[in-house]
């Protein structure tokens, strides 16, 4: 089996097709792991094979991407990923990615990305760097990176992408992802938009509007 760099849990589709699969692939949040947004992605659709990706940095009794550039001297609610780190999350992702969808024998035209707080800023940075590799995001919680937010890639026009955010979400506004949502949409995307009366987590009006996203998008 092709060797995946990050370490990450595989499920396989519940309902098998003939020929590749199509997959989501997920990115958790800071301090969490590649367990914390499987119970999510158990109520996506069935057809669908789940490739959950750890972060490869320790902190907090869980993983992260990167550390917080704080030098803008906002806080954590406006912090930034630091730039080294963020770099080579990116990279190390956008491989792994390719070699599941060797190993696993993935469709390469039906790959999704799903990612909570640092793994939604990690999941809309790789759509602007490889808007042909994906055929839809759902960012929960994040925000589009100083660093990659003037991108104005080819291929990205009518790409599904789900911006959720909570009223009440201290550590990222839900003003920062509506202003990803924003920008993604005036470059072409296709955004659906949901702002709910929660913190910094998922709360149930989120899941099902995400399941109702993630179902149209896969079975159109």
């Amino acid at each position: 089996m092709t060797e995946i760099p990050l370490e990450h849990v595989h499920l396989e589709a519940e309902i098998k097709n003939d020929g590749a699969a199509p997959a989501v692939f997920i990115l958790h949040g800071r301090g969490a792991n590649e367990q914390d947004l499987l119970p999510i992605a158990d109520k996506l659709p069935d057809e669908l094979h789940v490739v959950s990706f750890r972060a490869p940095d320790r902190l907090q009794g869980g993983y992260t991407w990167y550390d917080l550039d704080l030098s803008g001297g906002g806080g954590l609610h406006e912090s930034q990923p630091d730039a080294e780190g963020f770099r080579r999350s990116l990279d190390l992702v956008a491989e792994s990615i390719d070699a599941a969808v060797e190993a696993y024998g993935l469709d390469p035209d039906r790959l999704g990305l799903l990612g909570f707080s640092q793994g939604s800023i990690m999941s809309l940075a790789l759509l602007l760097e490889s808007p042909d590799r994906f055929a839809w995001v759902a960012a929960l919680h994040g925000y589009l990176a100083d660093s990659h937010a003037d991108l104005d890639p080819d291929g990205l026009a009518g790409t599904p992408v789900f911006v959720a955010a909570g009223r009440a979400d201290q550590i990222i506004p839900y003003t920062r992802a509506e202003a990803a949502a924003d920008r993604l949409r005036s470059i072409g995307a296709d955004v659906t938009v949901g702002v709910y009366d929660v913190g910094h987590g998922v709360g149930p009006n989120e899941l099902g509007d995400l399941v109702d996203f993630v179902t149209k998008t896969v079975r159109d």
